[in-house]
């Protein structure tokens, strides 16, 4: 998890570095930074000591700028009347820079990190790697994190990282062979992708950011397009009511309800695209499930819509600006012809109509995925695809990136459509290559008729107007805080009952 208020940008380390470097051609030396890095870092190990009433500390240094700001954090922490000992990767002699510089300024004792005793530390500063390894973790240093990593578990020790816990790909967060398992990390200037996309999420713990010197402005020389997903990202782009505003203002959301068997997915989605904002939304539902579904509405209008015949007809009224398909609707040429169907009808030429493809929708064109890009690209920039794992690998199959983020990226470009990409990482992904990454999530979503929820969360909200992009991704943010909201016990129908909460919420933040 995060803490506190984090900056909107998020970066590769190789973007990270080039802010170092642009800082450092600005006038700030290169010393400062670390010496500002160790500073924070040494603040935040002190305030969790004092809560403990600890006093020892193991700092465990590497190679690189890593190890130099474990031996900065060391003499500051020692000066603070903490018992420090420092355990070393690399003999002194063989570090360059402003590592050096660093551990020459530590006139205390250093011993071997390789053989340091784990015993007797209150907390642990693992200053060993940063997120930019170049390869796998091995040999000794293998050896010593999952030594770490063992005491951690077995004798609850508390581990602090620097930046990134070691072994942690900063720009992917895979893990590098081993990589420590950290109860806090300290980043500085800006997240990194690591920080967020699974499994390095798990290993930071509560992450930390913390400013150092760098101006904000090299952010426009980097011009980064992966952000945190938070209100900071898109609460700009909620259109919130208008007193002389009426339902046709927000928005007519239309949901299509699958047969007499398979309703009940439907009517989740629909009910969630009324409580995120739709002014309107109308349940399509074939003629043999209208008696099903009818006695449960009460705020969604029932409609028959048989086949894509039907559904054409429907969407004649352009006033229906958003379509959202797939939950419970059943795999095969049928769906395949719905979509079409939808796709065809342009709706509003001032504002074309909006869609949201999910489940059955998505998995019906796993056999011929070409087949859906080709009816996309007619409607560029107006859809939104919501796969879960399994369905991301039916339709877009190995789209050979690495991260989460870039296969996001890398199937958006290939769709031409923004591609919310679920998890307790969810990524969303804009042909252009913008995204955004979720910062949490809640267990509580692992449950039937979670993702229909989410379904109908964008679909509202693309109702309103909202930017497909931004409102993928704050549907997946409202998703995750409403299950936050409620917790244990959470069943999908309560995703959308608890949506007033988060809106409450949302409108206070924007005053």
């Amino acid at each position: 998890m995060t803490s506190g208020a984090l900056p909107n940008e998020i970066l590769t380390t190789a973007e990270m570095a080039r802010a170092d470097r642009l800082a450092i051609a600005s006038g700030v030396p290169s010393m400062r930074l670390m010496e500002n890095a160790a500073a924070a870092l040494a603040d935040t190990v002190s305030r969790m000591l004092q809560k403990s009433s600890g006093r020892r500390v193991l700092v465990l240094c590497g190679p690189g700028n890593n190890g130099g700001d474990g031996y900065v954090a060391a003499r500051l922490l020692r000066a603070s009347r903490m018992k420090v000992r420092v355990g070393a990767l690399t003999p002194r002699e063989n570090l360059r820079g402003d590592a050096l510089a660093a551990a020459t300024a530590w006139d205390g004792p250093v011993e071997p990190a390789e053989t340091s005793a784990l015993r007797g530390a209150d907390i642990v500063i693992d200053a060993l790697f940063g997120g930019g390894l170049s390869r796998d973790i091995e040999g000794d240093a293998a050896v010593l994190i999952r030594r770490l990593n063992h005491w951690r578990r077995e004798n609850g020790t508390r581990v602090v990282a620097v930046d990134m816990p070691s072994g942690i790909d900063g720009s992917t967060g895979a893990v590098r062979g081993v990589a420590v398992e950290a109860d806090q990390t300290v980043t500085f200037f800006r997240l990194k992708i690591g920080h967020l996309l699974l499994p390095g999420r798990l290993h930071c713990g509560k992450t930390i950011c913390a400013h150092i010197g760098i101006r904000s402005n090299v952010l426009d020389e980097i011009a980064p397009k992966t952000f945190l997903n938070a209100p900071g990202a898109w609460l700009h782009e909620l259109r919130p009511p208008r007193v002389d505003g009426h339902k046709y203002s927000r928005g007519h959301a239309v949901v299509l309800s699958g047969g007499a068997s398979f309703t009940g997915a439907a009517r989740i989605a629909a009910q969630a695209a009324l409580r995120a904002g739709a002014g309107l939304v109308t349940l399509a539902s074939p003629r043999d499930a209208l008696a099903v579904n009818a006695p449960a509405l009460t705020s969604v209008m029932l409609r028959e819509a048989e086949g894509p015949e039907g559904l054409v007809a429907l969407l004649a009224d352009v006033r229906k600006n958003v379509v959202a398909m797939g939950p419970g609707l059943g795999v095969g040429p049928g769906t395949q012809a719905l979509v079409e169907a939808a796709l065809t009808t342009a709706g509003d030429a001032r504002a074309p109509r909006r869609f949201v493809f999910d489940a059955d929708a998505l998995t019906s064109f796993s056999g011929d995925p070409e087949r859906l890009w080709r009816v996309l690209r007619a409607a560029p920039g107006r859809v939104v695809l919501t796969p879960h794992a399994g369905e991301f690998q039916r339709l877009f199959g190995d789209v050979g990136a690495v991260s989460k983020l870039e296969r996001a990226r890398e199937a958006a470009r290939r769709a031409g459509a923004i591609v919310l990409f679920k998890g307790p990482d969810t990524v969303v992904a804009a042909p252009d290559g913008r995204a955004t990454i979720l910062a949490e999530a809640s267990p509580w979503l692992a449950t039937a008729g979670s993702g229909d929820s989410l379904t109908g969360i964008v679909a509202g909200l693309l109702a309103q107007g909202v930017e497909p992009l931004a409102a993928a991704s704050c549907a997946a943010w409202m998703h995750a805080r409403a299950a936050a909201h409620f917790g244990p016990g959470l069943v999908a129908d309560d995703i959308a009952a608890t949506l007033p909460q988060v809106w409450r919420e949302l409108v206070a933040a924007a005053g």
